[in-house]
């Protein structure tokens, strides 16, 4: 008799415990346990993309201003991974971020062909990337932080101001990194694609923001890319 119930009050004990451990899991996925150490703000200068064999077409919106344009804000991890296409369920929905169209044609253009109006971009970079970030942003919130983490940094001027002009001139790595340093306050890391006649050229721009999305850091971990030779052209738009 004591045996048996022994055994009910260990089958009772397994049982609380299972039902704790559900109740916690449900909470986990109800509160989007976070993923990701920090984000990736890519920026991109829409006359490398252009200038290459592939080429590039213009929005149906017509040419982005000749300034760096975001590529996207990516959750990473300190250890160089990173989560992606974190909720199938959580499609772009255009209607969410319809004040931000303006803004979003300007600062977050397409180029890729043919010509399109955006809305395919800005739904593969909140599908793949966004989705991983719901426990600080929704959809509205983040393209709203990108687009406010972009006019925080004014790139091109910190260039300009230190002779770095986007008129295909040369320069070296450490010109571009110190310019965007001085003006910025945040070294980047330079990503360098290849003109049509093979030179290095300044591409994309990767800078570190915390895991609230809030601030700007310094990057914990390098994101690999293509490197730059030692001259890189500043090629114009």
């Amino acid at each position: 008799m004591a045996a048996m119930a022994a055994r009910a009050s260990q089958l009772i004990t397994l049982g609380a415990v299972l039902v704790l451990a559900l109740a916690l899991a449900d909470v986990d996925r109800c509160s989007g346990a976070q993923d990701y150490d920090f984000f990736f703000l890519v920026l991109q200068w829409p006359g490398a993309y252009c200038d290459t064999r592939q080429s590039c077409c213009y929005p149906r919106s017509g040419k982005p201003a000749a300034d760096f344009g975001i590529h996207g804000l990516w959750p990473n991890r300190d250890d160089g991974s990173y989560p992606q296409d974190c909720n199938p369920d959580r499609e772009f929905d255009p209607s969410k971020v319809s004040d931000l169209l303006g803004s979003l044609r300007a600062q977050w253009p397409t180029l890729a062909c043919p010509a399109n109006d955006g809305l395919r971009f800005w739904a593969h970079e909140w599908e793949k990337h966004g989705t991983c970030a719901e426990d600080v942003f929704n959809e509205h919130g983040y393209f709203q932080a990108a687009l406010r983490l972009r006019a925080q940094l004014r790139v091109l001027d910190a260039l300009r101001d230190a002779g770095v002009q986007p008129d295909g001139g040369y320069y070296s790595l450490a010109q571009v990194k110190d310019a965007i340093q001085q003006g910025t306050g945040f070294e980047p890391f330079v990503d360098c694609n290849r003109d049509e006649s093979g030179n290095s050229q300044l591409y994309q721009l990767y800078f570190c923001v915390d895991a609230a999305g809030s601030r700007f850091i310094d990057c914990p971990v390098s994101p690999g890319g293509r490197p730059c030779g030692a001259r890189i052209e500043f090629p114009a738009f």
